[in-house]
């Protein structure tokens, strides 16, 4: 015969699979930094297949602890709705690495570094808030982490619109500048998935609080 709190405690290991997640979406985003930093002109990629590698594995096991588990520390959908945001930091990143690496020669000349920083910050501030979520939610300190994840994505925006400005002020080539606006978007792109999971786990503790 199980107890209670042999039953409870398999609910909590969703928080550990979270926060690994969480985990796998910052060290994706450290490794665009380093691969920014680097600078090489054909950029090693595993470092982002290894992050998204492991958010996938870990949004299975979310899924089929679900499947197996009876009780859960939080709410099924919102398991489900965190680990879906989770997964798509990781793959928007790898995804913007993938093709920076095909035109890497020609892009020696644009810096991404300040998305990618804010990128980082934003991963951050998940990895707290994620944290947060166990053993005990204190909505005061959520509020404040939520808050900072809605400033790093307003600056981004604002940064976004600065360097549209720097790059159609120079439209000589087409083809390029088609592809610094794409990447550009990507990033802004990664940005606000790590913006939607901050929503998410700011309404499972407005829920839970």
């Amino acid at each position: 015969m199980f107890s209670l709190q042999t039953i409870f405690g398999k609910g909590d290991k969703f928080y550990g699979l979270l926060e690994a997640s969480a985990e796998a979406a910052l060290l994706s985003a450290r490794a665009l930094g380093k691969m920014l930093a680097e600078g090489a002109e054909t950029p090693a990629l595993d470092g982002f297949r290894m992050a998204r590698r492991r958010e996938k594995d870990l949004f299975a096991q979310i899924n089929l602890e679900l499947v197996n588990t009876f009780v859960t520390a939080l709410e099924r959908e919102d398991i489900e709705a965190l680990a879906g945001a989770l997964y798509k930091i990781p793959k928007t990143v790898e995804k913007f690495a993938e093709r920076y690496a095909l035109f890497a020669d020609r892009l020696a000349d644009v810096d991404y570094s300040s998305q990618s920083a804010m990128l980082e910050r934003a991963c951050e501030v998940i990895v707290k808030m994620v944290g947060e979520l166990r053993g005990g939610i204190k909505l005061d300190v959520m509020h404040g982490l939520n808050e900072s994840m809605q400033s790093i994505e307003s600056e981004a925006d604002r940064l976004l619109l600065d360097l549209y400005k720097r790059l159609f002020s120079d439209a000589a080539d087409a083809a390029r500048l088609m592809v610094r606006r794409d990447l550009f978007e990507l990033l802004e792109k990664a940005i606000d998935r790590c913006r939607d999971a901050g929503n998410v786990i700011y309404q499972i503790a407005l829920k839970n609080s």
